[in-house]
C-alpha cells in the first residue's frame, strides 16, 4: 500500500488517465 502512497503524491493536482481501469492496479489507481 505504501506504494499507492507515492503514486497518489506524485500524481496530486494533476490530470492522469488510468488504462485498465476495470479490475487489478489500474482500478486501485482510478480510486486515488
Amino acid at each position: 500500500m505504501a506504494r499507492l502512497t507515492t503514486l497518489s503524491r506524485s500524481v496530486a493536482g494533476k490530470t492522469v488517465i488510468v488504462t485498465g481501469a476495470a479490475s487489478g492496479m489500474g482500478r486501485a489507481t482510478a480510486h486515488l
